[in-house]
């Protein structure tokens, strides 16, 4: 049994299961999915302003998103859904950043962390399209492959 501090609580291990509806095995597999190694990438080492005026002339009427310590997730997943997701024009690919620098709808506040939706399109390494946002990543960062149900239950 670990003790969780959680505030001026303890809360113990099976107690936060019990509330969150998760496993401990569950807890686990999401800790080591995002804080293991993954394949180390490279975004954009532009400056911050050159790869703002880039998005808004490539992507002149969607929001943007500078993000940095991010990790793509190409997701594990059966092939009918796969057929599901490609159905609905997306790829089975989310993006996850510790550190946001600038949002133009602010959205995220800088130094928030954020979350995508699947993936429209990936392109020069930096550019993560998703239906709504286009977030350009800089810096390094890394790309891990995770299943669905993990991707999406610590999110």
């Amino acid at each position: 049994m670990t003790l969780v501090a959680g505030g001026s609580t303890a809360y113990t291990s099976d107690a936060l299961t019990g509330i969150f509806r998760v496993s401990t095995d569950e807890i686990k597999e999401a800790a080591e999915l995002l804080y293991s190694a993954g394949e180390p990438r490279i975004g954009s080492e532009e400056n911050e302003d050159a790869l703002i005026e880039l998005v808004k002339s490539r992507f002149p009427r969607k929001p943007h998103c500078l993000v940095e310590a991010w990790t793509i997730f190409r997701l594990d997943v059966t092939e009918e859904e796969l057929n599901k997701i490609h159905a609905a024009g997306q790829l089975p690919m989310i993006l996850f950043a510790h550190n946001v620098r600038f949002d133009s709808e602010r959205r995220f506040d800088v130094g928030d962390w954020m979350r995508s939706t699947f993936a429209v399109s990936f392109e020069e390494g930096f550019l993560f399209e998703t239906r709504n946002t286009i977030y350009v990543l800089k810096g390094p960062g890394h790309e891990k492959s995770a299943s669905l149900k993990t991707a999406f239950s610590f999110f």
